[in-house]
């Protein structure tokens, strides 16, 4: 493993406005009106008994609109199906990526707390949001190659 060159510690990511909101990719808004088709003809079979899966694609519209994760000046806040979590950034250990889950922070007292809508790829926008406190490893190979 190749120590960072002096080209990687000079690197300051953009500044962007604040707060940054990370959001599911709005493709997930198609599974709505699929599921409304699919609850139409579950109720239509049988009104009375199925009737009441016709809320479940308002309830899934609201889920795709409520959980986000937000970076602010103070820190990030963690917006999930029924709670809010707020991480300040001097509780803020790392990242983890576990296989097939969602991306975790880990706080420095050994806690997880799911980040919703945060992939991979959005580290070197969540690396400028965060004004550097969380590292962007796409910045750190190519200084680390050239």
């Amino acid at each position: 493993m190749s120590t960072p060159s002096a080209a990687s510690s000079d690197f300051t990511p953009p500044e962007l406005e604040l707060p940054q909101t990370f959001r599911i990719q709005r493709i997930a808004y198609f599974a709505v009106p699929m599921m409304f088709i699919v609850t139409v003809i579950l109720a239509g079979a049988s009104l009375v008994w199925l009737g009441w899966t016709l809320v479940l694609p308002v309830l899934l519209g609201w889920w795709i609109v409520r959980i986000r994760t937000v970076v602010t000046e103070d820190g990030l806040k963690a917006v999930h199906t029924f709670s809010t979590r707020e991480i300040a950034w001097n509780e803020l250990d790392g990242l983890q990526f576990p296989r097939w889950s969602s991306v975790r922070a880990v706080l420095v007292n050994g806690a997880r707390v799911r980040l919703p809508a945060i992939t991979f790829a959005d580290l070197p926008r969540l690396s400028a949001a965060s004004r550097g406190r969380i590292p962007d490893p796409y910045a750190a190979a190519t200084a680390d190659q050239g």
